[in-house]
């Protein structure tokens, strides 16, 4: 369900954005990313890894792929080079909804970000488990007979196993067209797994947003029936690597990928 603003309970979006430097976030927020942070001091690091994989994906999708409609569920804060700037710069026409279960989120899309006059976007207050509202809402900016790039970047975790994560992702993709993609950014368990069990359990203490890491299994599930793009689903910097970017040793930001409707 979509989130009631709460400035003394910490925000994983406003967290997000302490990490990556921006200041929309309160004491509540900073101090749940400190928290993490003395596990994982490269947590801003990884957070940064993670904006460039977007800043990749989104480019591959609409310069190599053709895409021009997007889907970016679990968005965030607005913050540098958001996914309708990186899609538009590559195809001014592409139309992109935002969608994010925190009120502050959407108050911030609407007020800062903006549309090319060749595109469009449109933002979106409703949780990734409510699937039925994001596709139906997302009809009135998008067509859906035509393909679409859903994108979820560090959300799934945020999903338990009881509220069956996969099962969410199939009622995603299944309305949307052959040629339509999935790409995400997954947090793992079985990479460097003590500082794993160390950040979940850190987290998990702190507000109401719960993490559930997965295993390289698990998340390669989230691809069943589709079809591997690029380096498929890698952990890591790899997609980053393979243009060329340089690599961050010993850094893993879970497992990242992207894959394609047949």
């Amino acid at each position: 369900m979509a989130q009631p603003f709460d400035a003394s309970v910490p925000s994983p979006a406003r967290i997000w954005n302490y990490w990556v430097g921006g200041k929309d976030n309160f004491e509540a927020d900073r101090a749940a990313a400190d928290a993490v942070r003395e596990v994982v001091p490269y947590v801003a690091v990884v957070a940064q890894l993670t904006r460039r994989f977007l800043i990749r994906a989104v480019t591959t999708l609409a310069s190599d792929y053709g895409i021009r409609q997007f889907i970016d569920i679990g968005s965030g804060l607005p913050t540098a080079r958001n996914t309708h700037e990186v899609a538009q710069a590559a195809a001014p026409q592409a139309r992109i909804v935002y969608v994010d279960n925190d009120p502050q989120v959407i108050l911030h899309a609407r007020s800062l970000l903006r549309s090319t006059a060749a595109g469009s976007v449109d933002y979106l207050q409703a949780d990734l488990r409510d699937t039925g509202t994001i596709l139906s809402q997302a009809a009135r900016t998008l067509d859906l007979s035509r393909p679409v790039a859903v994108l979820l970047f560090q959300v799934l975790h945020f999903i338990p196993d009881s509220d069956d994560p996969h099962a969410i992702v199939r009622r995603l993709m299944a309305p949307l067209v052959p040629g339509s993609y999935l790409a995400l950014v997954h947090g793992a368990s079985d990479i460097q797994t003590e500082v794993s069990s160390q950040t979940s359990e850190r987290y998990n203490t702190m507000g109401p947003a719960r993490l559930t890491l997965r295993g390289r299994d698990e998340v390669t599930r989230f691809f069943d029936g589709l079809e591997p793009a690029g380096p498929g689903l890698v952990a890591g910097t790899e997609w980053l690597t393979s243009g060329g970017s340089v690599h961050q040793p010993g850094i893993s930001f879970g497992y990242n990928g992207i894959a394609r409707k047949p």
